[in-house]
């Protein structure tokens, strides 16, 4: 019973190790029909499949920045700078000696004195004293001249009742020169008399123009002597620049007109300047114009010094402060015009005066004939057309012909 147990418990597991291995079999052969399937079908599709487009990326033309500019009648304008100056100054000086017995209130530094006031004045007793010694002397010699001409008149009468057959020319010859001496002594009395007012005269001192006053060397009750310096005074109906233009400024500028130089300008044809200054607070402006050239260029510079004058330069408002003497400023002058013109910003043009421009969305390189360039423009002449875009920013990497676009117009540049 033991044994028929044990055998038939040792014959199970070789049959299910039988059944293992069919389903194995199976699965194998379903792996592999799957994977041939899949393979199937990945090539068929492979072989169906369309080709895929490629799409090149789109590349945007490059972006450059331009100007519109417009050719013209074009004012040609001469820039320069200088410091401001009186047209006028003097030193005040005593003619006579004496006690200063009157000082004018406004005779200190920045004191603005009108015409023909007084300004000092000297003690003039001692010279009210000459002029009546002077007075005295006159009628002095006016006497004596008197009695010499009464007597030559009754030694006349005298001879005429002794003798009327002849004239009375002996006794007349020689009372003449007596005459003639008075005569001399009544002309010196009277030159000696207008001398003596003449020094009382100058003891008021004063001056022609309106002045202001830029340093006093008196005080009241000091004594002064001949020569001696009252002060220091400039003239204010005017104020002065000079500019030292160089010679291809000066051929813009009509300074040197066709008539005679001596005769100089007239009002109407005096050329006006714009004068500016940053100064109080500001940019403030006044009207100026050309008054003169020096005569010479300038040995050291080579330049030529041209006087521009500011008349009335003191009178203030309440958005313009005055302008003072040592105020440095801008001097515009125009001059003359160009019939057609365009003025291109200097940074636009290139080596060889050469300017890119944009002709139909594609860069264009033109050469140009400059005629002239001050700190901003150079103003083409030919080479451009009326109305063109020119490229005024960086040209790095760009080439002629090259399609662009154009960023938006900063317009025309501001007159020059």
């Amino acid at each position: 019973m033991t044994n028929k147990t044990t055998s038939t418990g040792g014959c199970e597991p070789w049959a299910d190790g039988g059944a293992s291995s069919q389903r194995n079999g199976r699965h194998g052969l379903l792996f592999a029909f799957v994977v041939a399937v899949g393979l199937f079908a990945l090539a068929v599709l492979v072989l169906l499949r369309r080709p895929v487009e490629q799409i090149e990326p789109e590349v945007s033309p490059p972006v450059v920045e331009v100007c519109r500019l417009l050719a013209g009648e074009t004012p040609m304008v001469v820039q320069s700078s200088g410091a401001v100056r009186p047209g006028i100054e003097v030193d005040v000086v005593s003619e006579l000696t004496g006690r200063v017995v009157f000082a004018h209130s406004e005779l200190k530094a920045g004191g603005v004195i009108r015409a023909n006031e007084r300004i000092v004045q000297i003690d003039p007793r001692e010279y009210e004293l000459g002029v009546r010694q002077a007075r005295a002397a006159l009628a002095e010699a006016q006497a004596s001249l008197d009695v010499e001409v009464a007597e030559a008149e009754a030694e006349r009468r005298q001879w005429a009742q002794l003798s009327r057959e002849t004239e009375p020319d002996l006794p007349l010859a020689l009372r003449e020169p007596r005459i003639r001496r008075a005569r001399a002594v009544l002309e010196s009395a009277n030159a000696q008399l207008a001398a003596a007012e003449l020094k009382l005269e100058r003891t008021t001192i004063s001056l022609p123009f309106d002045a202001m006053i830029a340093g006093d060397a008196v005080d009241l009750g000091q004594y002064v002597a001949i020569g001696q310096r009252l002060a220091t005074a400039w003239g204010i109906d005017a104020f002065e620049v000079e500019l030292l233009l160089d010679g291809d400024d000066v051929a813009w500028l009509e300074l040197f007109p066709a008539s005679d130089a001596l005769a100089g300008r007239s009002d109407g044809d005096r050329i006006l300047a714009d004068v500016r200054a940053d100064f109080a607070g500001g940019v403030h402006t006044w009207t100026g114009y050309v008054a003169r050239t020096i005569g010479q260029v300038d040995l050291a510079s080579r330049l030529v010094p041209v006087v521009v004058e500011i008349p009335r330069p003191l009178e203030a408002s309440a958005n313009r402060p005055p302008l003072l003497p040592g105020v440095f400023v801008e001097v515009r002058i125009p001059g003359k015009t160009l019939n057609r013109a365009t003025a291109v910003p200097l940074a636009a043009v290139r080596r060889g005066n050469r300017v890119w421009i944009v002709e139909d969305d594609r860069m264009v390189v033109r050469p140009v004939e400059i005629v002239r360039t001050d700190a901003a423009y150079a103003y083409v002449t030919s080479g451009l057309p009326d109305e063109v875009l020119v490229v005024a920013g960086p040209i790095a990497g760009l080439t002629e012909g090259m399609a662009v676009c154009i960023s938006e117009a900063v317009g025309e540049p501001s007159a020059p």
